[in-house]
């Protein structure tokens, strides 16, 4: 299996299930209630702001594999669209699993050698940016997992 392919997995992993951590994305937020998402404790982002700025990198970069330039601006990746329902949160996930799902594909069809190739002189190259998203949503899942165990032990 070539490289690319793998860092897919990883990625599927890290969002689906099946990773070394034995958590997922999916897996913390299946039981994530809207109410719940936008809640806040202790001065934190709340997980729908989280997970909507997990996204929010995981599409810059996914949009870089596509072509496209980089041109994401930080103080806009907490830029959370309004959530009033439960149908607010769900496609929020839904776009979140698809949006996911694209980045995999477009990384297992990258030949290895364009993993190496600069993005920029500020950004390094693609495996750089690639393995950042990785790192970033894992370091963000963290928060995630804390932040359930916190809000629904207040909420109890």
């Amino acid at each position: 299996m070539h490289l690319p392919s793998q860092i897919a997995k990883q990625l599927r992993d890290l969002t689906f299930g099946g990773n070394w951590t034995w958590s997922s994305l999916k897996e913390q937020l299946s039981d994530i209630s809207w109410e719940l998402a936008i809640k806040q404790a202790y001065n934190c982002h709340s997980i729908a702001a989280l997970v909507y700025h997990m996204n929010f990198y995981l599409n810059a970069v996914s949009g870089l594999l596509a072509g496209k330039p980089l041109d994401s601006k930080h103080e806009l990746s907490f830029n959370l669209p309004n959530i009033q329902s439960q149908k607010d949160w769900e496609q929020l996930l839904d776009i979140t699993w698809q949006d996911a799902e694209v980045f995999a594909r477009l990384i297992e069809e990258m030949p290895e050698s364009k993993l190496w190739q600069s993005v920029s002189d500020e950004y390094g190259n693609f495996y750089r940016n690639i393995q950042g998203v990785i790192e970033h949503n894992h370091y963000h899942l963290g928060q995630i997992v804390i932040l359930k165990k916190i809000l629904k032990t207040k909420v109890q």
